[in-house]
């Protein structure tokens, strides 16, 4: 049976019974570290920044952009398991976490973005600015205000309200703006630590609620030492960190889908192609 946000998928071999091998989606947590040189992509970036009309654009922009095209290349990505069955996502979207201000105590709401087929870095990087900016303006969305009610009852009232969230999460019952805004029900739970400070990419986890099977964190930009052809150069490196619900896709799978973000974001001028443009790289 279909979900609000899924079509079911009939699975075979490994991937019918990996869910009742590991039926949580913690147990299939599986991390993946790995170094893009993005020197290109930091150029890039200049050159936009000089512009007015493209001066808002942030990196965090350039890597969900890279991230879109990912999941519209890869489509097996978009897929989630849920109440032991797998489904395709019918749209692609990025969950991220806003702080209200850059200050410790400064509170964080969540929210989520779909990216369109025709999207491209700039159509996003004006949706996503003014949607960061209501959500900064914003007193609280529908999930932030159901969780500051739900953590002001007492331990068992909260223990069974999640346990009803989480059956009705299950079977298809959660009000839909819940799940909009949830970036626990998100293509990619994205999470940019460079942007305070933060030097590599940490190690994050997936949940068991929700539907979101593939979280991506990312470290700061940083000149480091790089032999290319044999010769020492100095480039701009990023770190990424990827959590997957391995029930999803195998090894093999997730290696070439990293092969190809790799390829997006050190040829940034693809960011301009609309998302759902596909890049052959046995041809490159």
């Amino acid at each position: 049976m279909n979900r609000k946000d899924g079509i079911k998928i009939k699975t075979k071999g490994m991937f019918a019974v990996m869910c009742f091998v590991m039926p949580k989606r913690c147990d299939s947590d599986v991390y993946i570290n790995t170094k893009v040189d993005v020197t290109n992509l930091v150029a890039y970036l200049d050159k936009l920044k000089k512009k007015e009309e493209t001066s808002h654009i942030t990196f965090f922009h350039l890597f969900a952009m890279a991230s879109g095209k990912l999941f519209y290349n890869k489509e097996r990505l978009n897929n989630f398991i849920i109440n032991k069955n797998m489904y395709k996502r019918k749209w692609v979207s990025i969950g991220f976490v806003a702080k209200k201000e850059f200050k410790e105590e400064s509170e964080e709401l969540w929210t989520q973005t779909r990216i369109e087929k025709d999207d491209n870095i700039f159509t996003l990087s004006d949706r996503l600015s003014n949607q960061v900016k209501g959500v900064r303006n914003a007193k609280e969305n529908s999930v932030d205000k159901l969780i500051d009610n739900i953590g002001k009852l007492p331990y068992f009232l909260r223990w069974l309200i999640f346990k009803g969230l989480i059956f009705a999460d299950n079977h298809d019952l959660l009000p839909k703006d819940l799940t909009d805004n949830s970036i626990y029900h998100s293509s990619l739970l994205m999470s940019n630590i460079g942007s305070i400070g933060c030097d590599g990419a940490i190690y994050h986890h997936l949940t068991d609620f929700g539907t979101n099977g593939l979280l991506m964190t990312i470290g700061k930009i940083k000149e480091e030492p790089v032999v290319i052809d044999g010769k020492v150069e100095i480039r701009k490196m990023c770190e990424f960190g990827f959590n997957l619900d391995e029930r999803i896709a195998d090894g093999f799978y997730f290696i070439r889908c990293l092969d190809l973000l790799k390829y997006i974001l050190e040829n940034p001028k693809t960011l301009e192609d609309p998302a759902e443009t596909k890049y052959d790289l046995n041809k490159k």
